[in-house]
């Protein structure tokens, strides 16, 4: 028989053991040892990984990977009573609840710094990966939103997470007997879930409400979650008020057709700016004064802020400038074809008069999301495009992906040069308590070579002994008898150099790289004295029949009598997977198309337990590599990097060779006393260098000092008259600005012989500017000089402002003049132009005009001097 209505039957704690429903309740458990330590010892028992619960989630399970929720749920009543007599597990227990009580209320870093830093910040992403038990990631961007939300739980910051609570989460994955993937969506049910309810003060769940096209409503609840400090709210449409297909909206993490996909986004950020609203109201925390919008899939948060001001009296333009100046937008992605990009109409009819926000001219939000300046389709409205729009600062995720997404984004600044376009780059971090091995923390700084390379080889064991266990589970997924199953015994082995790779499976991180040539794989995994072992993991998405091929691909190599005991391909990677899976490992390998990896945080992770990386300069790695922590996997350029398959074999050959005569050899370099020294002492350098480098807390206190405190100073200087000031002042700018022109540009004194101009000496920029209906304080005009590459080209720049030198002449043009160091030796080159200037710009290419020479200026469009 089965049940017609499942609930959940809480445990009655007697009043000593009460502080462990706060305990369960906050994940900071998730990263907290002790913690942990105190759940685990509440039942001894544990779970293979293969065991799972309800909602398929593996088992309850010692240390890590305990679930203090599930596990009160379970725990017998005896059991409880033993543990409210035994005086040692309650000294514990009020030592871990005064300690998190500690943690919640004492001051911390944001507490101690100086005036200015918002109130409070709301950070909204479409994934959330704190912890195993709340299942609501699919990858890296996921699992940065979370190591975001603990490191500023850690820090201090006053930050308000918001996301969607998906019923089915992202896939699970399994393989069949042939390694095909398979998904499964086990149905999550929140009363088995870290959250609460949010509630309305008469007790009623809190929900927000989404007008739909056709009279149709979205309704949603609040769930909250609290990551230490942060609250966590996540809305859920699987409401009874709401129609079949609207109850579905939040069933999957990235699921659905486009339709489906933009009510998710709907409902994530309009939904989420007013689940914040209500959060607020109840909880009396301050208002956001900042709004973070983690990829454009929250973008439409922008425009429920919009259509908040104009409810207060203000119009379009006077409210996008209150909402831009307190906006950050992050992009993650460095191609087009990752970007949610929707059909303008579909747009229309949603936000529309017969839909969510009526009181907002259709014609201004379909113009926010306009592609056609970014190369792209009239009928598609990008959602990326619009985050830029909506948003004063924004930034990529690490210093290359900066440059990349500048240039992706040029054409949204035209007449600049992508390195001027405004935006920056925060380069990612993780969270060392989360990613960390315990026995690494407890590792002194002091360490000698023989203590690291024992803390080396435990750490690998441990893996072995997973890896075991997973792939014995798989197996017996993959329909295997127990007898088959012998040889798992004997998979992979404690003293054999280990590399792993495990992520996402998008064609451009090239999963199956390694298997370029099979057979010199083959002999590195089997060399007599220096053999190689591979753990590989990683899920294609459902809609990737591509990406599932590779996954194929993979697990048939791994399948082969001859190599199983070296490789292995381990599905259904996860957090509780990869928290065994970084330390475990002794190179990190990542070989993704360069530079398509905006950030590639796995690396990091493995990087704080002493793994050394084994990487394409891309992402952190290309800002970050030195010899010391590892190696670079050199790239295919030129005519070689246009041919794929010629591109592919390049690099390819290129790891075969690193591996074989670099990576295993220095591993295998053993001293008298077993110990390769040579080895160790980079594992020294990765764990002191960089270890510092990559983590979430340095993360998030750039964020709060070049965005975060930026942010909220703008927004507070633009109260609603002063927003509406400043959007006549860009309306007045930008209708006169056709008639902005440069005329005789002259540099240098009469007579001077530039050709031979010596390094220090200083020269004279002189321009007449005609600015029409504008005046020399609405703008600013600059000399921008700098090398010169071949093709004129002027790189390395700096810019020096002129200034005005007197009255406009009889032409209404107005004179400029200033000086010019000539600061560096060979081809040095400049050029002058005008650009609009205003106190509450955040960049002077924010309005994306800017006036040049013509051809006639002058000497043209600058001066070379060579």
């Amino acid at each position: 028989m089965k049940a017609i209505r499942r609930f959940t039957v809480r445990p009655v704690l007697p009043d000593t053991l009460r502080p462990l429903t706060e305990l369960a309740r906050n994940l900071r458990w998730s990263w907290h040892e002790p913690t942990r330590e105190l759940f685990d010892s509440l039942d001894p028992v544990t779970a293979s990984p293969d065991d799972t619960d309800r909602a398929g989630r593996p088992g309850v399970r010692c240390g890590e990977d305990v679930d203090p929720v599930q596990l009160l749920s379970s725990v017998s009543a005896d059991r409880l009573a033993v543990l409210a007599a035994d005086q040692d597990f309650l000294a514990r227990l009020r030592a871990a609840a005064e300690d998190l009580d500690h943690y919640l209320h004492a001051p911390r870093w944001y507490q101690e710094q100086n005036g200015g830093l918002p109130a409070s910040v709301a950070y909204f992403s479409p994934e959330f990966g704190v912890t195993a038990a709340l299942p609501q990631y699919s990858g890296g961007l996921g699992i940065l939103a979370g190591d975001h939300l603990k490191a500023a739980s850690d820090l201090g910051v006053p930050l308000v997470g918001v996301g969607l609570l998906y019923r089915h989460g992202y896939f699970r994955q399994s393989l069949s007997r042939e390694g095909w993937q398979q998904e499964h969506y086990p149905v999550l049910d929140p009363g088995e879930l870290p959250v609460a309810l949010l509630r309305e003060n008469d007790g009623t769940p809190a929900r927000v409400t989404l007008a739909l096209p056709g009279g149709r409503s979205l309704h949603a609840h609040i769930w909250t979650a609290q990551v230490g400090r942060v609250p966590l709210l996540m809305l859920d449409s699987d409401v009874e008020e709401n129609a079949p297909a609207e109850r579905e909206v939040t069933d999957r993490l990235y699921g659905g057709g486009s339709e489906h996909r933009l009510l998710q986004e709907m409902l994530l950020g309009i939904g989420g700016v007013r689940a914040v609203r209500t959060y607020c109201r109840l909880t009396g925390t301050p208002a956001p004064e900042v709004f973070h919008t983690n990829e454009g899939h929250a973008g439409f948060l922008g425009l429920e802020r919009i259509r908040e001001l104009a409810g207060e009296g203000l119009d379009f333009d006077a409210a996008l400038e209150t909402v831009r100046a307190g906006t950050v937008f992050t992009t993650h992605t460095p191609v087009p074809a990752g970007i949610d990009r929707f059909e303008r109409g579909l747009v229309a009819r949603h936000l529309g008069e017969d839909g969510e926000l009526p009181g907002v001219d259709v014609g201004r939000i379909l113009a926010l999301g306009d592609e056609t300046p970014l190369g792209g389709e009239h009928g598609l409205f990008n959602m990326a495009a619009m985050g830029l729009r909506l948003a004063q600062r924004a930034n990529g995720v690490s210093t290359l992906h900066g440059a990349v997404s500048r240039g992706m984004f040029a054409g949204l600044w035209p007449g600049f040069d992508p390195q001027e376009v405004p935006i920056g780059s925060i380069t990612n971090g993780v969270h060392a308590p989360t990613w960390t091995a315990p026995e690494v923390g407890r590792c002194s700084a002091g360490a000698d070579d023989r203590e690291l390379w024992e803390l080396r080889r435990t750490l690998r064991e441990q893996l072995v002994t997973e890896v075991r266990e997973r792939l014995r589970a798989s197996w017996r997924q993959r329909c295997a008898a127990a007898a088959e199953l012998g040889w798992t015994d004997s998979v992979l082995d404690p003293d054999v150099l280990t590399i792993g790779f495990a992520r996402r499976v998008p064609s451009y991180k090239r999963l199956t790289l390694m298997l370029r040539d099979p057979d010199r794989l083959r002999a590195l995994l089997l060399h007599p004295e220096r053999p190689v072992q591979l753990v590989v993991a990683g899920k294609a998405h459902p809609a990737d029949h591509g990406g599932k091929r590779l996954v194929q691909e993979l697990v048939r190599f791994a399948d082969d009598p001859r190599v199983r005991h070296r490789i292995v391909f381990l599905p259904d990677y996860g957090m509780a997977m990869a928290r065994k899976l970084y330390p475990g490992c002794d190179v990190w390998l990542n070989n993704p198309l360069r530079p398509l990896e905006a950030c590639g945080t796995s690396g990091m992770k493995a990087a704080l337990n002493g793994c050394l990386n084994l990487s394409v300069l891309d992402g952190w790695w290309d800002e970050w590599f030195e010899p010391d922590f590892g190696w670079a996997i050199p790239t295919a350029d030129g005519a070689a990097a246009q041919d794929e398959e010629r591109r592919d074999d390049l690099e390819a050959a290129a790891l075969y060779e690193l591996i074989e005569r670099r990576v295993a050899p220095r591993f295998y370099d053993r001293g008298a006393d077993g110990v390769p020294a040579r080895w160790t002492e980079m594992v020294r350098r990765t764990l002191g260098d960089l270890g510092p480098k990559v983590l979430a807390d340095r993360m998030v206190r750039e964020y709060v000092e070049k965005l975060y405190a930026p942010a909220a100073l703008a927004h507070r200087a633009l109260p609603a008259r002063t927003a509406g000031d400043l959007a006549d002042w860009k309306g007045r700018v930008r209708g006169a600005w056709p008639k902005v022109a440069l005329d005789h540009v002259e540099i240098g004194e009469v007579g001077e012989d530039l050709a031979d101009a010596e390094l220090g000496a200083t020269t004279a920029v002189r321009v007449r500017v005609a600015l029409g209906e504008l005046r020399p304080d609405d703008v600013e005009v600059q000399a921008v000089a700098g090398r010169v590459t071949p093709d004129d080209a002027l790189v390395d720049t700096r810019v020096c402002a002129l200034k005005p030198a007197g009255g406009p002449d009889l032409e209404g043009r107005v004179p400029y003049e200033g000086s010019l160091v000539l600061d560096r030796t060979g081809p040095f080159g400049c050029t002058v132009r005008v650009l609009p200037s205003h106190p509450l710009l955040a960049s002077p290419a924010e309005l994306g005009l800017v006036a040049l020479p013509t051809e006639t200026t002058g000497e043209g469009a600058g001066v070379l001097l060579r």
